[in-house]
């Protein structure tokens, strides 16, 4: 081939790839950030004669005061009727955000819920560089200045809707002749979690006992299997956000592995095993609003019995 051909085919090749390129984040931004999805999973973690458990799983909505999709798409999850909502924060990236996002969940706030905070439930998104996700989390920087979002107003909303506040703390619940014992952590990725104030082992007498925290370390998820607790929910991740066709998610914005940055696995400690579930979450930072090969999504988790058992 002449050097003109080859300088041809190269430069012919270089626009493709830009094509290619462009139509990609062309996709990410307008299209599948928006593609909200509803995810089905079954865990058999309940007694034997336990009658299943529908657990709506919420995370990062980041919401922003504008972004009317996203409020109605999430407002319209009541028709699932849940018996238990599970928020594990992230809620919103605005000031303005918190009625926005009472809004948004709506009649939810009438069922049965728990919620733990993330970062941005007390710190508005700022603009840096994305390659900073390619660091190890203990390398990240985190903001030293005092929370600037409304965080007591919407804990105050959560709550006063008969929402139970788990951030470093414990609650039982009575849903569907279950008791469930919950417990759940401050974001462990700001570094708010103080798992001995809930330790301990769990109580036989529970149904289930659920542990919830926003991040998933390993150092809180090894606190939860370590006392005992079958279930641990989780968000954090937005499952890597932009992730390789047939590969995965490259990053998963803490210390769990890339293999469980988003969905059901499991998680062992010291000879025990736990269902972890960690939350893709519905949104992303203002600042980088886009999402590959890796929707949206909120989570129906129907909890039935142990394998082996089943109504009695």
């Amino acid at each position: 081939m002449s050097f003109r051909g080859l300088a041809a085919t190269t430069l012919k090749t270089a626009a493709v790839v830009t094509a290619a390129g462009a139509a990609c984040v062309g996709y990410a931004a307008a299209i599948e950030v928006r593609w909200f999805t509803l995810r089905r999973v079954t865990v058999p973690v309940l007694p034997v004669g336990a009658a299943p458990l529908k657990v709506l799983h919420l995370s990062d909505l980041h919401l922003m005061p504008s972004q009317e999709k996203k409020i109605r798409w999430v407002n319209d999850l009541a028709r699932l009727e849940p018996d238990l909502i599970v928020n594990t924060g992230d809620n919103i990236s605005h000031p303005d955000s918190v009625l926005p996002l009472l809004r948004a969940y709506g009649a939810l706030l009438d069922v049965p819920g728990v919620f733990v905070f993330g970062s941005n439930d007390y710190w508005k998104p700022h603009f840096k560089n994305p390659a900073k996700y390619l660091l190890p989390a203990n390398k990240q920087r985190h903001k030293p200045h005092g929370p600037d979002l409304p965080f007591e107003e919407m804990r105050s909303a959560f709550t006063g809707a008969g929402w139970a506040d788990l951030n470093n703390a414990r609650t039982s619940l009575k849903v569907n002749g279950l008791r469930l014992d919950l417990a759940g952590t401050d974001d462990p990725h700001i570094k708010r979690d103080r798992y001995a104030d809930v330790a301990g082992e769990v109580d036989p007498a529970a149904d289930l006992s659920i542990g919830v925290t926003h991040a998933p370390y390993q150092r809180v998820l090894n606190g939860f299997v370590g006392d005992g607790y079958p279930l641990v929910l989780a968000g954090h991740t937005h499952g890597g956000q932009l992730a390789v066709p047939l590969y995965g998610a490259l990053v998963t914005n803490c210390d769990l592995d890339t293999s469980r940055v988003k969905g059901l696995s499991t998680w062992g400690y010291e000879g025990r095993q736990a269902a972890l579930h960690v939350s893709a979450g519905l949104g992303t930072s203002p600042y980088a609003p886009v999402r590959f090969a890796c929707r949206p999504e909120a989570t129906l988790l129907t909890l039935v019995a142990r394998a082996g058992e089943g109504p009695g």
